[in-house]
């Protein structure tokens, strides 16, 4: 009892360091990152700034000056393609990358939690004639087509975000179920119930190592598809 006690003790400190020590990388990755994201949106918005002055002083083929008030449908085009390479630059520290393709932009949405890389998402977007979603790899229950109509065409960057806060939300949740069932299968009495978005949650538990055994029944639910926490827990004893 005592040598099985301190080699519990020593197992549970050999993990604790373990942990600590990610938990540590992924702090000093999350600081590098942020702080490359930070040099990556100066560089943009210098950019930027050095596009306006270029588009200002065009002068078009009929040596004509283009008006920038009243720009035309073709240099409108090529401003927001190239708006579109400046975000896909910095989105790729933050899991999302892109490419051109002779159909239009090819975007990865790549997904993780607490430092692990989980499942990517693929999107098909040609440019022309308007920017819209020609084939993707999003799961069904994702409000793809709201988030759409809402920022596709107004709001680009929200679009990508607020789409990879739902992926992650999800991909984070279905996760934790996973892990649930792994490493306490023998606490868990019958089936783990969710639904596909796994936004809710419900099972029957025990506690092990009492001479009764009171089962517990725990609900969780996630208000908001965008977090993995819930935003409610409900455990009743029958």
């Amino acid at each position: 009892g005592v040598f099985a006690h301190l080699e519990m003790l020593e197992a549970r400190d050999r993990r604790e360091a373990v942990e600590q020590e990610e938990k540590e990388q992924r702090e000093e990755k999350l600081a590098f990152l942020k702080s490359r994201l930070r040099e990556l949106r100066l560089q943009r918005d210098q950019l930027r700034e050095k596009l306006d002055r270029l588009e200002k002083g065009k002068v078009g083929k009929e040596g004509m000056a283009l008006d920038p008030a009243h720009p035309g449908p073709r240099e409108v085009l090529e401003w927001k393609i190239r708006s579109l390479r400046s975000l896909l630059q910095v989105f790729h520290l933050t899991g999302i990358s892109g490419k051109r393709s002779r159909r239009g932009l090819c975007l990865s949405l790549g997904t993780a939690f607490e430092g692990s890389y989980l499942d990517s998402f693929h999107l098909e977007l040609p440019v022309r004639p308007e920017l819209r979603i020609r084939r993707h790899s999003i799961p069904a229950f994702i409000p793809l087509e709201q988030l759409s109509r809402e920022f596709l065409h107004s709001d680009f960057r929200s679009f990508l975000g607020r789409l990879c806060q739902h992926l992650n939300g999800f991909v984070g949740r279905r996760l934790q179920v996973e892990l649930l069932q792994e490493h306490f299968s023998d606490w868990i009495q019958g089936t783990l119930h969710r639904n596909s978005l796994c936004n809710l949650l419900t099972f029957t538990y025990n506690i092990p190592g009492n001479s009764r055994s009171f089962p517990f029944r725990a609900r969780l639910l996630y208000r908001d598809p965008c977090r993995s926490l819930p935003t409610e827990v409900t455990v009743s004893c029958s």
